[in-house]
C-alpha cells in the first residue's frame, strides 16, 4: 500500500527536505504542499492523503487550528505534528484537537520514515512515556473546577477496559500493560481496539488525554 502524504510547513527549504526523504521511499508519495493551516486543509480534502505532516507555528492559519479542521471534515486523514522544541505546549494541544502524534523537526530520516508509515496503519506516533511526560507537564490546561460529567461512552467498556484505559493514560507500553494485568500482549491489544472502537477515539493519544480529561488519572501518578 502506497502512503499519500500533504506536507505542510511555511518555509520551502524544509518541505523540500521531507520531499527528498519521504521520495527515497518505495511507499509513500508525496501528492502535495501546504505552506499553512487553510491550505492543508484544503489539500487534505481535494487529495485525501493518509498522513499530513503538519507544522505547528506558521503565519496565518496555524498547525493547531489546520488540525482541527482536517479532524473535523477529513476523518480518514491522519495528523503527525512537526516541532522544533521537544515537549513544546502547542504540541499538547494540537494532540488535543486530534494530531496522532508529534515529531521534532530534527528527526532521523528513518524515524521520520518509521512514524508516518505507523500513523497510516492506526498507530499513534508518541511514545507512552513520552505522552505521559507531555500531558503531565501541561496538565494546567485541562478543564479546572468542578469534575466534569463522565463522558457516557465510558459506561460502554467493561471493568478490564477500564483498567487498560488506566494503564494506557499512565504512560504504560502494552508490555507494560500485559504485565501489570497478568495478559498476553495480544489480549491488550484488543482491549485497546475495541477501547478505541467503543469511545469513537482514532488512536492511544486520544485516549489518554479523555482519560485525563475525566480525571481517570491524576497527572504525576504512577
Amino acid at each position: 500500500m502506497t502512503v499519500k502524504v500533504v506536507i505542510a510547513d511555511d518555509q520551502p527549504l524544509m518541505r523540500t527536505g521531507f520531499r527528498m526523504i519521504l521520495h527515497a521511499t518505495d511507499d509513500i508519495r508525496v501528492v502535495g504542499e501546504a505552506s499553512d493551516g487553510a491550505q492543508a486543509t484544503a489539500e487534505a480534502a481535494r487529495l485525501r492523503p493518509d498522513v499530513v505532516l503538519m507544522d505547528i507555528r506558521m503565519p496565518g492559519t496555524d498547525g493547531i487550528e489546520g488540525t482541527r479542521r482536517i479532524v473535523a471534515h477529513s476523518p480518514a486523514t491522519r495528523v503527525l505534528i512537526l516541532t522544533t522544541f521537544d515537549l513544546d505546549e502547542y504540541a499538547f494541544t494540537a494532540l488535543r484537537a486530534g494530531a496522532s502524534g508529534f515529531l521534532l523537526k530534527d528527526v532521523p530520516p528513518d524515524q521520520l520514515v518509521d512514524a508516518i508509515r505507523a500513523i497510516a496503519s492506526g498507530d499513534a506516533v508518541v511514545s507512552p512515556r513520552i505522552t505521559r511526560q507531555l500531558l503531565d507537564r501541561y496538565a494546567q490546561h485541562l478543564p479546572e473546577g468542578d469534575v466534569p460529567p463522565r463522558h457516557p461512552l465510558l459506561e460502554k467498556l467493561t471493568e478490564r477496559e477500564g483498567e487498560v484505559l488506566q494503564c494506557l493514560a499512565q504512560g504504560l507500553s502494552n508490555a507494560e500493560i500485559a504485565t501489570r494485568l497478568v495478559l498476553s500482549e495480544k489480549t491488550v491489544k484488543t482491549h485497546v481496539t475495541r477501547i478505541l472502537a467503543k469511545l469513537d477515539l482514532r488512536d492511544r493519544v486520544q485516549a489518554i488525554v479523555l482519560a485525563y480529561e475525566e480525571g481517570l488519572v491524576v497527572p504525576g501518578a504512577r
